[in-house]
């Protein structure tokens, strides 16, 4: 999409210096693993070696202040290029939270601080916590994307229940009421998510000169806050 970048590790390290020395204390690296690392199981999510691994510790490395968020989910290391294990053109859902929990692992001994599961399989909230908490790591799974918004708020309960620490509402934008249902009915932490498609939708109109760039952008981060969001 216009005005995005590929990364190399070293480049995306010295991007996030780059936005951490103007007040951006988190960074969530993206993973392109490539054809030669995908199968059908997604094993290369929980290679040590692997890219996101790598990642992260290079950035606790350059950047050790800095707040690191990883995503759990197999669709960038799955041949089938689904977020799940799949068995005769279904997802199959068990064996996908057993990958899932090593992902989270591997990103957990690799030094991140955030593992944000968007892979929405059922009840792997509870087990990647249960994963974490057995190997002696503490805290903190998260991320719902809600249909509707009772709804949103039944699957955030559950997911608190279950030892969540943060609550996410994507698309942003569509979901403001959302953010503002989700802040008022937990004290967790409520994470506004601006998305791809939000993001094409606003470069484009720029691009066309339909609007300011930099305006609407800082009016949708202003939406976020308003509605309650607190990152």
């Amino acid at each position: 999409m216009p005005g995005c970048e590929r990364h190399s590790l070293p480049s995306m390290v010295a991007e996030a210096k780059a936005a951490y020395a103007v007040g951006g204390q988190g960074v969530r690296p993206v993973p392109e693993s490539g054809r030669r690392a995908e199968d059908e199981r997604g094993e290369e999510a929980y290679n040590p070696a692997g890219i996101v691994p790598t990642a992260v510790r290079m950035l606790k490395a350059a950047l050790p202040e800095s707040v690191v968020f990883t995503d759990v989910a197999l669709d960038p290391y799955s041949s089938e290029g689904h977020d799940g294990v799949v068995r005769g053109g279904e997802i199959v859902n068990d064996e996908t939270i057993e990958q899932l929990c090593k992902q989270a692992l591997c990103q957990a001994r690799a030094g991140t601080d955030f593992v944000a599961p968007s892979d929405m399989m059922d009840g792997r909230v509870g087990a990647i916590r249960d994963a974490l908490d057995s190997h002696g790591f503490q805290k903190k799974t998260y991320q719902q994307d809600p249909a509707n918004g009772r709804e949103a708020l039944i699957e955030l309960a559950l997911d608190e229940a279950e030892g969540a620490g943060h609550g996410d509402g994507q698309a942003g934008m569509p979901y403001l009421d959302v953010i503002r249902r989700l802040k008022e009915n937990t004290q967790l932490p409520v994470a506004a998510y601006h998305v791809s498609g939000e993001y094409a939708m606003l470069k484009a109109a720029a691009e066309r000169g339909w609007l300011d760039e930099r305006k609407a952008a800082l009016e949708a981060l202003l939406c976020f806050k308003r509605a309650g969001a607190t990152t």
